[in-house]
């Protein structure tokens, strides 16, 4: 009952300030296509320089649990998903609306949002303390094999294709290196003086997440969202309240699944949304109601998609593995701040830790009480058109990468790499194990050097990285990772096949 104790710092006046500015901004832009919470939270880090550790991740924490609730306003009143995370919400939000019940479909989504959102919260309170003392265990080696699980995990399951994902993460490893040498103090790829220092990790972010999308926008023109805004009409909050804990299976499948799923590292919210939806409806006496408007597809994948935050932050505060993309970013924010998340931050930080989760505690009731004032308003910010909303994006990365060293040189840098994240995801590359491979890239080379060191005072190098319980397990972690989604993926291209060539017989006949 440690976090207790630091309960009250949420309630200090900047702590609590910043806390609404996060829920409310990220509620807003949630509801707007084309941001993501992975790209929403990116664009805050340079707010968070000036500000406290504890802070910063407070507005970052806040913006990314509405976020992710936020994306249900123009799932349900544009059917167009905030995120990909809310992709199950349009299947029966989106037709409540149509059918008069824009309000209801609402008051559902965040009133689910909000259980799910504290149960996961609350896992993350009890079971990041019992796993950040178990990975005190963790030596060299062992953190060696973490960088690269994590890197493989994300570059393995965040992408259209496996080897396109590691291929990703390779190239975030590679950037990692540009610069000086810290051990050798050698030169490395540096062809230009904007990365003498290195690759600073916050351009990066911004340039990856961001520039692709603002291209993107732009290059839709000023045309307005073939979409008309449904009318938010009254309905009273006591009935959706009974209706959310009347649908108790839902609840409890969306919560669940939710959660299991984050605390699997690199699969995601869409997921969590996509799995529930379906296990509801399979479990549901009334499967033939989904699809139709029915409640319950709404309160499993909102349940679902905020119960897997809290979840997904635990590998990522206990063994600097990120459980979601956003979580990378989240990693990022600690990073700038000097805090390196492991074994011994609730040693170390306790006041920074407790804090910031306390705060996501408190965050996913201020969202559900914000969620509804909101929404009306977020579905109008949802028809903004692109080539405003990407100018106004673009002036924010612009701002925000040249704050963090006052230097055009970050600028140059997160152009670059935005540019040529742009092309690279025409052809079927992601964003996000790159930037995991940039992130972890530094900490899988430290560790592999201070393990070689080692090594060769103790033993042979074999002998040190690929021996031992702990190594083992993660070594076959990796490889069953890797795998199993290569196993998955050509399972699929199979299936895909066959259904084109049935599809291409019943033509013929």
């Amino acid at each position: 009952m440690e976090f207790l104790a630091y309960m009250g710092d949420v309630f200090t006046p900047i702590n609590f300030g910043l806390l609404l500015i996060g829920t409310i901004g990220g509620l807003i832009l949630g509801a707007t296509p084309g941001l993501s919470p992975t790209m929403a939270v990116a664009l805050l880090i340079p707010f968070t320089f000036r500000l406290e550790p504890a802070q910063g991740l407070i507005l970052l924490g806040a913006a990314y649990t509405s976020t992710v609730a936020g994306g249900a306003v123009s799932a349900i009143l544009l059917k167009i998903p905030g995120a990909p995370a809310n992709i199950a919400t349009t299947l029966d939000g989106h037709t409540m609306a149509q059918k008069g019940q824009g309000a209801r479909a609402l008051q559902l989504s965040f009133l689910a949002s909000a259980v799910g959102g504290v149960f996961g919260v609350l896992l993350l309170i009890f079971l990041t303390p019992v796993l950040a003392q178990w990975a005190l265990a963790f030596g060299p080696s062992h953190l060696f094999w973490l960088a690269i699980l994590g890197v493989t995990i994300i570059g393995s399951l965040d992408s259209s294709s496996v080897v396109k994902g590691l291929l990703s993460g390779c190239i975030g490893l590679w950037l990692a290196t540009i610069g000086f040498d810290d051990i050798m103090g050698a030169q490395r790829f540096i062809f230009h003086d904007a990365v003498a220092g290195g690759i600073n990790v916050i351009p990066a972010l911004i340039g990856l997440f961001a520039i692709p999308q603002v291209i993107t926008m732009f290059a839709k023109g000023r045309k307005r969202l073939d979409a008309e805004v449904i009318a938010v009409e009254k309905h009273p909050i006591g009935q959706a309240v009974g209706e959310v804990f009347r649908r108790k299976r839902a609840l409890t499948i969306g919560t669940i699944t939710g959660s299991i799923i984050g605390l699997i590292p690199g699969v995601g919210g869409q997921i969590a949304g996509l799995v529930a939806y379906d296990q509801t409806k399979k479990t549901s006496p009334e499967r033939e109601k989904f699809g139709t408007g029915h409640s319950e597809g709404v309160i499993a994948a909102e349940s679902a998609n905020n119960a897997m935050v809290g979840p997904s932050l635990v590998p990522l505060l206990t063994l600097s593995i990120p459980g979601s993309p956003t979580a990378a970013v989240l990693l990022g924010g600690l990073l700038i701040h000097g805090i390196f998340p492991g074994s011994d931050l609730f040693d170390n930080y306790p006041d920074v830790a407790w804090t910031f989760i306390n705060s996501m505690l408190i965050g996913q009731i201020l969202m559900c009480i914000f969620g509804l004032y909101v929404a009306g308003l977020a579905a109008r910010v949802a028809q903004v058109p692109n080539a405003v909303m990407a100018a106004v994006v673009l002036g924010l990365a612009l701002f925000g990468s040249y704050s963090v060293q006052n230097s055009m040189g970050d600028v140059y840098v997160m152009m670059a790499l935005g540019t040529g994240m742009y092309f690279l995801e025409r052809f079927g590359f992601s964003a996000a194990p790159l930037v995991l491979g940039l992130i972890l890239g530094p900490i899988a080379e430290a560790n592999f050097i201070q393990g070689s060191m080692i090594a060769n005072a103790t033993s042979s190098m074999g002998e040190y990285f690929f021996s031992g319980t702990l190594n083992l397990v993660l070594i076959g972690i990796v490889v069953a990772s890797v795998g199993y989604s290569l196993w998955m993926e050509l399972r699929d291209k199979r299936y895909t096949t066959k259904d084109d060539a049935v599809l291409k017989e019943e033509s013929l006949s």
